[in-house]
């Protein structure tokens, strides 16, 4: 990736083969403190800022977006950010009493602000543990699933460390891309549906998150272009995991899928060599189906 400031989403090229960063030098890592101080600073302003300086105008927002989501005062602004804290407190409790034990994951969990991620009439249901309708049939997962299938993907990791270089399949609204940035190095995801593509960068921009990357596209295909993966996570159900994924997995690193029709399972599959998986079953689970190409 070049030193000059790129507007976002970055172009897929700019990660791939034709990249020119600098040997060695790190990739920018968000962390749970400066995503809550950015998204302080940008409620204090009364702004919605982009990801960039450089970055173009952003693309007009669904009907009602902007009401619903920027109080119409600095100070009205900063209360709903304080009273969210609260709240994201008690459902992180929730969710570690419901059997997730894994700090990280709990911090993440904590540091994004879910009412952003979801429709103003349903602001009052933010918090629950309930998946919670988005639009094109789509939802966001509750937030014990998000919880659990990452704590799962990051099993094999030391306590505390990050994962390297994550996928995830199915973006919606863009929260568990959120929580998976403040996890993992770099994180890519790829939502089929055009609108919920463009809500999430929609969403994600008054966090301003460096190390998530968005790509509209078919998620069943993955992004060979940057694999191998040190993680990956289907937020939708199919009969079966794509073998195009299972190939762009990292030797010794898991994927997390819902798997089945009617009745499905999570699952957790394990590369064990160059054509060797492991997988095992973690609980039931409901999520909408797998779809294949782009709408």
């Amino acid at each position: 990736m070049s030193d000059k400031r790129s507007t976002f989403p970055l172009p897929l090229s700019s990660v791939t083969g034709g990249a020119n960063r600098k040997p060695g030098a790190p990739a920018p890592v968000a962390t749970p403190q400066t995503a809550t101080r950015n998204a302080s600073n940008a409620a204090s302003t009364g702004t919605r800022a982009s990801f960039a300086p450089a970055a173009p105008a952003p693309s007009p927002r669904p009907p009602g977006y902007a009401q619903a989501h920027q109080p119409s005062s600095p100070v009205a602004q900063r209360s709903e950010l304080m009273a969210s804290e609260a709240v994201r407190r008690a459902m992180v409790a929730r969710v570690a009493k419901q059997g997730v034990k894994d700090g990280v994951v709990l911090g993440a969990m904590e540091a994004v602000p879910r009412h952003l991620f979801i429709e103003p009439a349903l602001s009052a249901q933010a918090y629950i543990d309930a998946s919670l309708p988005i639009g094109h049939n789509q939802t966001i997962s509750q937030p014990y699933i998000v919880a659990r299938m990452i704590e799962a993907m990051r099993a094999s990791i030391a306590p505390g460390a990050q994962l390297g270089r994550v996928l995830e399949i199915g973006t919606g609204c863009g929260y568990q891309a959120a929580v998976l940035s403040f996890v993992a190095r770099e994180v890519y995801s790829i939502e089929r549906i055009k609108p919920l593509h463009e809500l999430a960068k929609t969403n994600l921009r008054p966090l301003r998150i460096s190390n998530l990357r968005l790509q509209y596209g078919d998620g069943m295909l993955g992004l060979p272009q940057v694999a191998p993966f040190d993680g990956i996570i289907l937020a939708a159900a199919g009969l079966e995991v794509p073998r195009a994924l299972l190939e762009q997995l990292a030797i010794g690193a898991h994927l997390v899928a819902p798997v089945g029709g009617q009745v499905q399972r999570l699952e957790r599959i394990t590369r064990t060599g160059k054509s060797e998986w492991a997988s095992e079953t973690l609980e039931a689970c409901h999520f909408v189906p797998l779809r294949p190409g782009t709408v």
